[in-house]
């Protein structure tokens, strides 16, 4: 075949691999193509929608040969719905990809020399592991294919559910989500229909208008029970029958709360939450161990896994209850306060002081007194002086958001010297790239992988380092 451009037919493609956004790969003639829909064994048509250079994206319109690795997807939003895009590959194979992945940027990109990666640490549950899902409301419901070429008029254009990949303004509505156990789709499904009997508006995100406009649920492991409603025109009455049908039907909700947001975004940052009824805040137990969460507190979306990677992070440290551990991006104190008992001080640093709140709660809650928490940007935080002023570490954590860390806070990291640095990743990329800037003192000595997210090309990654 000639020169491919888009909008073109391939016939017969055989895909080759996964990318780290999830997508297939297949390769042609000099072109790396990446295809949503397929799965790495099917030999398919493609139909190519944007090329540049040597790289196009595509999507399925045929499969021909089937993969071994491919399944009968469990959710019926599936193709649509943004999220779960492996869900047509089964899990099996999702961990073999995802040992790839971590094994791919440590060699690749970060051109290092690494011990053999230990097996991926699987979910035990591979559906039904999320701990928090956040919900939009819109009046402009997405269409679905059998609705368009259907001949029935769509009365009803509102949706609650999840955004469209791309489409701002357009929402999925959802009827049952496979990330998030019950009393989640329950709730979610009995707001829709409180709403539509007593016809409450739906968020409009191009005029800006509407009342309902996010549902957030949270599910702890320990069965608590978290909704937050946040509503953009204010209603009180018509919010507050709400909150009361949710109240009286689900007794099991420990925390009921709402908030006004008139922003541009739906982020809960900088907005009041109130609480109607319950606590302002759920319970999480790990170890023995109590953490408090309130609406806008990050903690890590899969509760059980989150003790499996804590647990591998605590081994890796090796404690033996003298050291001094700085716990970098530390959040609401979780890591921090799971290894308290384990070693002589923690140091935590953390960017949002809401969080470092938390993390200071919970080291009372949990009466642990030997953590320290520190709130500001870590490159301007975490200092030389800083380490003068709180001692040298033995054993750094740190935990940074996918971006990775700032070239300053490796530098600090690598004047500090410690014995020992456990580095937990969400991102093997931007990792690889860290760890590289570290390889000329550090040695790489273990490195563990662990599902977090099954049905998604997502995994996390813990490196163990020991000085040279």
């Amino acid at each position: 075949m000639g020169k491919v451009s888009k909008n073109i037919v391939l016939n017969d493609v055989e895909l080759i691999d996964t990318s780290v956004e999830g997508k297939s790969v297949a390769k042609h003639e000099g072109l790396v193509i990446f295809c949503e829909g397929g799965v790495p064994g099917d030999i398919v048509d493609i139909n190519i929608f944007r090329k540049k250079s040597k790289l196009a994206e595509a999507k399925v319109i045929e499969i021909k040969k089937a993969s071994e690795h491919r399944v009968k997807p469990e959710c019926i939003h599936f193709g649509t719905c943004g999220g779960c895009k492996w869900q047509n590959m089964n899990y099996e194979s999702q961990l073999i990809f995802k040992q790839k992945f971590v094994s791919d940027a440590l060699i690749r990109i970060g051109k290092l020399d690494i011990p053999e990666i230990l097996p991926i640490f699987k979910n035990e549950s591979p559906y039904f592991y999320r701990n928090k899902l956040e919900f939009s409301f819109s009046n402009k419901k997405w269409l679905t294919v059998e609705q368009i070429e259907s001949e029935e008029t769509v009365e009803n254009k509102n949706a609650l559910g999840f955004h469209i990949p791309g489409r701002f303004d357009k929402v999925l509505d959802i009827d049952k989500c496979y990330l998030q156990p019950d009393p989640s789709n329950q709730i979610r499904n009995e707001v829709r229909d409180y709403a539509e009997k007593n016809n409450l508006t739906y968020f409009d995100i191009r005029d800006k208008g509407g009342m309902l406009r996010t549902l957030m649920i949270r599910v702890t492991g320990i069965g608590e029970v978290m909704v937050v409603v946040a509503v953009y025109d204010w209603l009180e009455k018509e919010l507050f029958a709400l909150l009361e049908h949710l109240k009286i039907n689900f007794p099991q909700i420990t925390s009921l709360q709402y908030t006004h947001n008139p922003k541009g975004n739906d982020s809960m940052d900088g907005l009041e939450i109130k609480t109607y009824s319950g606590r302002d805040f759920v319970y999480e137990e790990m170890e023995g161990l109590k953490f408090k969460i309130s609406p806008k507190s990050f903690y890590q979306t899969n509760s059980a896994q989150a003790y499996n990677l804590y647990k591998i992070t605590r081994e890796f440290a090796g404690l033996t209850g003298n050291e001094l551990v700085y716990d970098l991006y530390t959040g609401t104190g979780t890591i921090a306060n799971f290894v308290a008992r384990n070693c002589k001080k923690v140091i935590g640093v953390e960017y949002i002081e809401d969080a470092v709140k938390d993390a200071r709660e919970n080291s009372k809650l949990n009466k642990i007194e030997n953590t320290f928490f520190a709130a500001g940007d870590m490159k301007d935080v975490l200092t030389n002086d800083f380490i003068k002023q709180h001692g040298q570490p033995d054993i750094i954590i740190t935990d940074p958001p996918r971006a990775g860390m700032h070239e300053d806070v490796i530098k600090v990291m690598l004047n500090a010297s410690p014995q020992k640095i456990v580095y937990v990743s969400c991102n093997p990329s931007t990792q690889a790239r860290d760890l590289a800037l570290m390889a000329h003192q550090y040695t790489i000595v273990k490195i563990q992988p662990v599902d977090m997210f099954p049905q998604t090309a997502h995994v996390e990654n813990v490196v163990l380092l020991e000085r040279k």
